[in-house]
């Protein structure tokens, strides 16, 4: 009777701890469904949450943010991101929906031209075909409840890069609903590094509604035109007078479509690096976009001296999100904070230039609240 009732008790237990594995976060997420095993490397779900309520997943293929949970007006709580439900998704359908973004273009180091792997009108995008978006971050800390550190190794020759580097990104969820992302970086060989964080978001909380109607300040003077092919000309030209001006906030939409001014024709929309005002200074505001619908706004501070906004041009329709929401064009704006595209190749820019013995740092904060 004894050891009829000891198997019981075990098998209650056993039930019960694996109903906890599988309950579902705030966002409705499962852990068992970010569970798979690639290339030898395990993927899993982790979970940050702070005092006030907010939550954030992340997945370790491609250092992922997955979901964010912020409060809008009527305190009801809404996933602001763009992504999947599953881990299948994000390998069977290529997106940077949430990644960490690494190494970097065509590159010359010390006279020697590196050929990178071309896999956008012949650039080198996002760290090429087969960026850090699409590898597993194989070391994984969770240092505390609101603390999260990956760690990837990217070897000598990945996607064409010189030197074996060792990245690492560090999610913080502060008690003040901000994430402070940290990227770090070293090397055994010269190389380039220029990381950043690719989330698209939707303040309103519907991922099917455009990003048109939020309001946006970018901090920021200038900006560096691109030209048809999307690669940036080495130019830096003035905001003013033009639709790129976002020193004064003004809703995405009000002037994207004006494709008379050949940068919107360029980048079918916005998507273009801005020259931020900030010199470097994390604890300047670099953007802020808002929503009107939930009151949801985003703070971004950077030590970066740019920040490239994407405003979803490219979304069709032909990719199904999170919840079985359809992601149609404009339904996510990114605010990548970076050194602008293809400073290796430009010789008066700011350099990213990583030597051995050094040690990258860059540092991302997205900081949510609420404007009723």
């Amino acid at each position: 009777m004894k050891k009829l009732l000891y198997i019981f008790v075990a098998s209650a237990f056993l039930l019960q701890s694996c109903a906890k594995q599988e309950q579902k976060t705030a966002s409705g997420l499962l852990r068992s469904d970010f569970q798979t095993v690639i290339e030898g490397d395990s993927t899993d779900l982790y979970v940050l949450k702070n005092a006030a309520g907010m939550e954030v997943c992340l997945t370790n293929f491609g250092g992922r943010i997955v979901s964010v949970m912020v409060p809008d007006k009527n305190g009801v709580m809404q996933d602001v991101v763009l992504g999947f439900d599953s881990i299948a998704d994000y390998i069977n359908v290529p997106s940077d929906f949430g990644a960490t973004i690494g190494r970097y273009a065509k590159i010359i180091i010390d006279g020697d031209t590196i050929q990178l792997p071309q896999n956008n009108f012949g650039h080198c995008l996002h760290g090429g075909p087969q960026g850090w978006q699409y590898k597993v971050f194989q070391t994984v800390n969770q240092i505390d409840a609101t603390t999260l550190e990956m760690i990837l190794f990217s070897p000598d020759g990945d996607q064409n890069f010189p030197g074996n580097v060792t990245a690492k990104v560090t999610f913080k969820l502060t008690d003040d609903n901000a994430i402070d992302i940290d990227f770090e970086a070293t090397t055994d060989k010269k190389t380039v590094i220029n990381m950043c964080n690719h989330s698209y978001f939707n303040l309103s909380g519907d991922a099917s509604k455009p990003i048109t109607d939020n309001l946006m300040y970018i901090n920021a003077d200038c900006y560096t035109p691109v030209d048809s092919t999307f690669m940036t000309t080495g130019a830096i030209d003035s905001v003013k007078n033009t639709a790129m001006d976002f020193t004064t906030a003004k809703t995405i939409g009000q002037d994207i479509d004006k494709f008379d001014f050949i940068q919107l024709k360029n980048g079918n929309g916005y998507d273009h690096n801005w020259v931020l005002n900030t010199a470097g200074d994390v604890s300047q505001l670099a953007a802020k976009v808002s929503s009107p619908v939930s009151g949801i706004s985003l703070e971004v501070y950077t030590n970066e001296p740019g920040i490239q906004v994407y405003t979803g041009n490219f979304l069709n329709g032909s990719v199904t999100g999170k919840k079985a929401i359809v992601y149609n064009q404009r339904s996510g704006v990114c605010l990548e904070t970076q050194h602008y595209p293809d400073s290796p190749n430009k010789a008066n820019w700011p350099s990213v230039i990583l030597e051995p013995g050094k040690v990258y740092n860059s540092k991302c904060v997205y900081k949510f609240a609420v404007e009723k």
